[in-house]
């Protein structure tokens, strides 16, 4: 299969749709899928893992070398951050990577500041390096895209604060701030709202083994969404011997020590796959993903369990340490009630799907869902609830803002203008519905770029059977 060149993205994108002109690229017109399906669609690495075993590796005590990592938007944000504070990241080459090349990193005998960071629409960025630059001596400013200085920020900059960061921000608790690196940071007990984000705690525990005397994180909310990507961070962190685990719910603790290189194969982005396999409900017959782990603590891993409610069949194939996940479907969706709070980066797809059900075959015959426990989606690229509820109800349907989810009744849906908001999820489920709606077209599919810039190209290897 080929595969497209990666994208990096644009710096001028209007994350509100508006303004920015003849700077948005052309509509992509999103193809129906006119028989059934019969695919395997391989996937690039995880976004989740690739961020933070590039901090790790840059922090560790030798060279490591990730194998298949992610190369997109967000991963090039992440690596020229690291370069920034003077860790050598290097491509090898690797003619079984379809993707792109593997990374060699090689750790700075110490990290150096008075540099600045871009940190794009990338959370990951934002919230995880902030830690890294308070290791390095100088100053290290912080910026990013024009929606990314509304995403909170507020909790980790007050935490690192607490923990002897010196950071200024003006009082905005967001985008642009400034960490003064003094090349060390103590560390100890702190406590933060995480109510947000999961990622205002990964960002203190990635570097946490370099604080002087560790780190002691308690969260203060009354609710903690997406705790898998927690568990993901505490796992990269012991798999590098790096002593981390759970103290009780919402309190981890991560003790100072040395964080050992290694090589290591990047797991594919299992929720990039959401899309992908939601296809073959929507078209009906199957869509596989393969090279899926066994065990793994990527949300993606969820959709095997979230998808037949809406009517797929989902089976396994195991063929050595991983295995091959297809979902079969007959292109009639049901219906779904969901609570989904630690799955919110899949939920633009369930709610696609949500608004499939409830178009049914177009003739009066769909059903209701509801999708609920995403309220924090609000803070991801966009504002995911209102702009999922605003593009559906431009189609002619019927979505309503809940207070932490969306409700989808029966209606007809009808082609048009699906707006991205410079988000890649929302861009993603543009093309999802476009499968059963004529005419729809996404007025900025490259947005894409962001996680998988190959998207455009699978989705059409997906339908090439079919495509209309």
């Amino acid at each position: 299969m080929l595969v497209g060149k990666m994208n990096p993205g644009r710096d001028d994108e209007d994350p509100a749709g508006q303004g920015a002109g003849d700077a948005l690229p052309p509509h992509w017109q999103a193809p129906l899928a006119n028989q059934q399906l019969t695919a395997t669609v391989p996937l690039p690495g995880s976004k989740s893992l690739t961020g933070r075993e590039l901090i790790l590796a840059a922090l560790a005590d030798g060279p490591s070398t990730l194998h298949a990592p992610l190369h997109s938007r967000d991963t090039m944000l992440m690596t020229e951050a690291l370069r920034a504070l003077d860790i050598t990241i290097s491509a090898v080459d690797h003619p079984a990577n379809a993707f792109g090349p593997d990374l060699r990193i090689t750790p700075a005998e110490e990290l150096i500041g008075s540099t600045s960071i871009e940190c794009g629409l990338a959370g990951t960025v934002m919230r995880f390096m902030p830690a890294v630059a308070s290791l390095a001596l100088g100053p290290v400013s912080f910026d990013g895209d024009p929606y990314a200085r509304k995403r909170p920020m507020r909790p980790v900059l007050e935490a690192l604060r607490t923990l002897g960061a010196d950071i200024s921000d003006d009082g905005r608790g967001a985008l642009p701030f400034t960490v003064h690196g003094t090349g060390s940071l103590k560390g100890g007990r702190v406590e933060l709202d995480a109510s947000l984000s999961s990622q205002f705690v990964s960002g203190l525990l990635l570097a946490a083994a370099h604080f002087e005397e560790g780190v002691h994180v308690v969260h203060t909310g009354e609710r903690l969404p997406s705790v898998p990507h927690i568990e993901m961070t505490l796992e990269s962190l012991r798999r590098r011997g790096v002593q981390a685990e759970t103290v009780a719910p919402g309190e981890w603790r991560v003790l100072p020590g040395a964080i050992r290189a290694i090589n290591l194969t990047i797991e594919p982005d299992l929720s990039n796959a959401a899309p992908f396999l939601a296809a073959a409900l929507v078209a009906g017959g199957t869509v596989s993903v393969p090279n899926w782990p066994l065990e793994t603590t990527q949300v993606g891993d969820q959709l095997r369990s979230l998808l037949p409610a809406f009517g797929a069949e989902v089976t396994t194939s195991e063929s050595g340490d991983t295995q091959t996940v297809t979902v079969r479907g007959t292109g009639v969706l049901r219906g779904a009630t969901l609570h989904v709070p630690e799955a919110g980066e899949l939920a633009p797809t369930l709610i696609g799907l949500a608004a499939l059900a409830a178009h049914g075959t177009g003739n009066g015959d769909g059903e209701a869902s509801t999708i609920t426990g995403i309220g924090h989606i609000r803070h991801h690229e966009t504002d995911r609830i209102a702009a999922l509820v605003n593009e559906i109800n431009a189609l002619g349907g019927d979505a309503k803002e809940l207070e932490d989810g969306i409700a989808v009744q029966p209606a007809t849906l009808r082609g048009g203008t699906w707006g991205a908001y410079a988000d890649h999820r929302m861009a993603t489920t543009g093309a999802l519905i476009g499968l059963r709606v004529p005419e729809l077209e996404v007025d900025d599919i490259e947005s894409t770029s962001k996680t998988l810039p190959q998207f455009t190209e699978l989705w059409e290897n997906m339908l090439s059977d079919g495509v209309s």
